[in-house]
């Protein structure tokens, strides 16, 4: 708290000073000054209202709560240990309805707001994150009390300076999970030259020290946090929730007829018919027995998800698929998700001319994304973190489902995927084609790599969420209730399904 109070004081003189300088009476260019001690004079004034405070847990993302699965996971974590949680974000996707049944949390919308639609580009801007600082101070300071305020950074501007503004006042502790860096996911854009990433990179250094509590994605993180930023944090790696796993035959023709009704690539062959039989691309079913089998000559499907941003260039898989052309076999390749650049993609999907792969881009419900994943024979991710410190929840899903991984190569990828134990990592197109030639050499059978490295998935013991957030998460919370009064005691657990993402 110390360190927090200092960076106050320097942001206040800079604050005075700059005023100064730009020619500002010294009545204006004291205002920092009288803002900061008006926070902290209601700051002393609020803490303490409600002796069960504790037991409150406001959990924030300045994003889609439904495309957000790690924010939702420590909602329902926290409901079942009994906490009241206010879950704060954008409603533009549906949540996972083990939210909305939850009744220990309340979902608390903010809007999306876009700022001024005209002046320059810095201009408009700028309006958008004070018309957001507005709202979400508002929203943060007409709740009721909470012990925790729990953010998702990034996005982190201006939520981190808004929340631990609105934190001190109402005497919360503040905790921050660190996903990644926003100013790196920034300079994707804009360059790491530009003034508003220096500027942003500056914000995030310094507001990120002002909270009581710091969790991380890995290792790489929370090394980068203590050497660079002087944050301590605590690593909480992703982990998949029970649902995702191998998906039973039944369950797998059943998803295949629904995508079918939509997607070709999940149809059978239009020269293929069979009495008394209901047939997908991939399984047979037979309607007098019930017994449902894989199809002869079925194809291999190979899956990938993605938010089809900047960080993730599908030409990459693409290039691999042309360059392995006929040594594969007939394969349908599956990309998921929602994002800026998807549009871009299916344009260049359908500029290409393969012969036996098919390609489709579909948006899964969240039901559906897990059984997928447990349907598969091959995931790839292309995910390269902006700042090399993160790692992709695909690749934990698809390890939840025992599904064997092909990863583009970044700095700590390899505290996720063990090269040639669950997967393979690959640097360009052209090692990513020499891998699936490899992979799919003896498809279908199941004696080659890939089915050794499924052995291993499966024989793993993977962790799962709930016990990984009990071990690392938990402790830090009961650290500051036990004093007040007993703990709750947890509620039944969940059966989590995936917060539908596909990120």
């Amino acid at each position: 708290m110390a360190d927090a109070n200092a960076a106050v004081a320097v942001v206040t003189v800079s604050l005075v000073l700059l005023g100064l300088l730009s020619g500002l009476s010294i009545s204006w260019a004291l205002l920092p000054v009288a803002v900061v001690v008006l926070i902290f004079v209601l700051a002393s004034g609020l803490k303490g209202r409600d002796e069960l405070a504790h037991l409150n847990v406001c959990v924030l993302v300045l994003g889609d709560i439904g495309r957000s699965p790690r924010i939702q996971y420590h909602a329902l974590s926290l409901s079942r240990h009994g906490y009241n949680v206010t879950l704060i974000g954008f409603l533009g996707t549906k949540p996972h309805q083990d939210i909305i049944e939850d009744d220990r949390i309340d979902i608390l919308p903010i809007s999306e707001l876009k700022g001024l639609t005209v002046g320059p580009r810095i201009f408009r801007y700028a309006s958008k994150v004070i018309f957001q600082s507005f709202q979400l101070f508002y929203v943060l300071m007409k709740i009721e009390d909470q012990g925790y305020i729990l953010m998702q950074n990034p996005p982190g501007l201006p939520a981190i300076a808004v929340t631990w503004v609105a934190s001190r006042l109402r005497g919360n502790q503040f905790i921050i999970d660190w996903h990644n860096y926003g100013y790196t996911i920034m300079a994707l854009t804009h360059g790491e030259n530009h003034f508003i990433v220096k500027l942003a990179k500056w914000y995030e250094k310094l507001f990120g020290r002002f909270s009581d509590h710091n969790l991380c994605v890995t290792n790489a993180m929370r090394e980068d946090l203590r050497k660079n930023w002087n944050i301590e944090a605590t690593t909480l790696y992703d982990k998949p929730p029970p649902i995702f796993r191998e998906t039973p035959l039944k369950l797998q023709h059943e998803l295949f007829i629904r995508m079918g009704s939509t997607y070709l690539p999940f149809r059978p062959s239009l020269d293929v018919t069979k009495e008394y039989m209901e047939l997908t691309a991939f399984t047979e079913h037979n309607t007098q027995t019930g017994a449902v089998t894989r199809s002869a000559g079925r194809p291999a499907l190979l899956i990938s998800s993605t938010s089809w941003t900047e960080d993730e260039d599908f030409s990459v898989l693409l290039q691999a698929l042309e360059e392995a052309g006929h040594k594969l076999p007939s394969l349908v390749c599956v990309i998921t998700g929602k994002g800026p650049q998807k549009e871009y993609y299916k344009k260049l999907i359908d500029s290409k001319e393969f012969h036996h792969i098919k390609i489709c881009t579909p948006w899964l419900e969240a039901e559906d994304y897990p059984v997928l994943l447990g349907s598969a024979d091959l995931g790839v991710c292309l995910h390269k973190s902006s700042s090399g410190l993160d790692l992709p929840m695909k690749v934990v899903d698809m390890f939840g489902c025992c599904l064997p991984v092909c990863a583009i190569h970044f700095q700590c990828l390899h505290e996720l995927v063990k090269h040639e134990e669950n997967g393979l990592i690959f640097k360009d197109s052209k090692e990513l084609s020499e891998q699936l030639k490899l992979l799919f050499s003896d498809f279908p059978g199941d004696q080659g790599k890939l089915g050794i490295f499924r052995k291993n998935l499966r024989e793993s013991g993977q962790q799962r969420w709930d016990e990984n957030w009990d071990h690392n998460v938990l402790p830090l919370i009961k650290e500051h209730s036990v004093h007040q009064t007993p703990f709750p005691n947890p509620a039944p657990s969940h059966t989590l399904t995936h917060c539908c993402c596909h990120s």
